[in-house]
């Protein structure tokens, strides 16, 4: 069943979990945060609660929950929190749902929004990032092999944005205009060094990195883990957290790079490579969700989610000349601040 006046799971999705997980008529799902790829359900059944993520693009590999399951347990080990992934009752971490989704299931941790401006947080999250890539494993590779996903270090070609761009679409005219940047922007955006690469979260933004009851910070959504630069992920979020469209915060940005060093973190942001998994992953995301709101077979409700993220994404598009503050900023603090 489902609780009265919120949005509804499919039955047939509920009947496929309650299956799955052995839960009773009794059970209770409402709908939690939503995504650009999936949907939480929250799922009450008895005394237990839990969080039940619904995936609409292609899920994590078999390899890639083995690779999730390892890395949050040193995570873990580290002090860092997030909720424990939980297996069905035949042991599977990712299953099959009706209508072409698949189906996780987690501890659910009643969680909240962390404040960018809030004091304490640059600290807190460069610790946090620093404790997650020193217990993280060397990986020059995706998990079940191949390099690492382009997704990161390669951007679309000039000619693959025309389509959206000529659209006329309600977003078109802002979009052209912010593609002028891209020959500067994404001058420098190369592959990373294979040697220097760790299994990374990948995805930290303000979403996925949330308070817990007690305050700590908790890590969600690790479906992106793989290979990258700790460097080229602290950059990312640098700007994930402290550039809301209108330029950076760079004292925000100082303090939290700092933390990540006192606190051992392994990364340092010493040229214009290191921005290059923030610039791919944005423009990758922004070219994707522009296909999604022009795809006349999507889903109604994911074309409309794509029209707020493309409206999002095109504001927080960096200005090369704010990756060139926070890099004449944060180059040469590494020596200064090593513990």
């Amino acid at each position: 069943m489902t609780a009265p006046g919120r949005p509804e799971a499919a039955p047939e999705l509920v009947a496929r979990a309650r299956e799955a997980f052995g839960w009773g008529e009794d059970v209770v799902v409402t709908a939690g945060p939503r995504g650009a790829l999936g949907q939480i359900w929250r799922v009450e059944s008895g005394a237990e609660r839990y969080a039940l993520k619904e995936i609409f693009a292609e899920p994590p590999s078999a390899a890639q929950v083995v690779a999730e399951l390892d890395l949050t347990r040193r995570a873990a080990e580290a002090g860092v929190r997030m909720p424990a992934s939980l297996p069905d009752r035949a042991g599977r971490h990712l299953l099959p749902a009706p209508g072409g989704s698949w189906l996780r299931l987690y501890e659910w941790v009643d969680l909240r929004p962390v404040d960018p401006a809030g004091r304490a947080t640059p600290g807190e999250l460069g610790a946090l990032l620093a404790r997650l890539h020193r217990c993280a494993p060397p990986s020059s590779a995706e998990a079940g092999g191949g390099r690492p996903h382009p997704w990161y270090d390669r951007v679309p070609a000039p000619e693959a944005w025309e389509r959206a761009a000529a659209s006329g679409a309600r977003w078109a005219e802002r979009l052209a205009r912010r593609l002028a940047w891209l020959p500067e922007l994404t001058a420098a955006v190369t592959p990373a060094d294979p040697a220097a690469l760790v299994v990374c979260h990948r995805d930290l933004h303000p979403e996925n990195v949330l308070a817990g009851p007690g305050g700590g910070l908790v890590v969600v959504d690790w479906d992106n883990l793989g290979p990258a630069a700790p460097a080229r992920e602290l950059a990312q979020a640098l700007f994930d957290w402290f550039c809301d469209g209108s330029g950076p915060d760079l004292g925000a940005m100082r303090r939290m790079y700092d933390a990540y060093v006192r606190e051992g973190g392994p990364g340092r942001i010493t040229g214009p490579a290191d921005f290059s998994m923030l610039v791919a992953s944005r423009l990758n995301f922004l070219l994707l969700q522009a296909g999604v709101a022009l795809d006349p077979e999507a889903e109604p409700r994911h074309r409309a989610w794509a029209e707020r993220e493309i409206d999002e994404m095109s504001r927080l598009l960096p200005d090369p000349r704010w990756l060139a503050e926070a890099l004449e900023l944060l180059g040469g603090r590494a020596q200064a601040t090593e513990p």
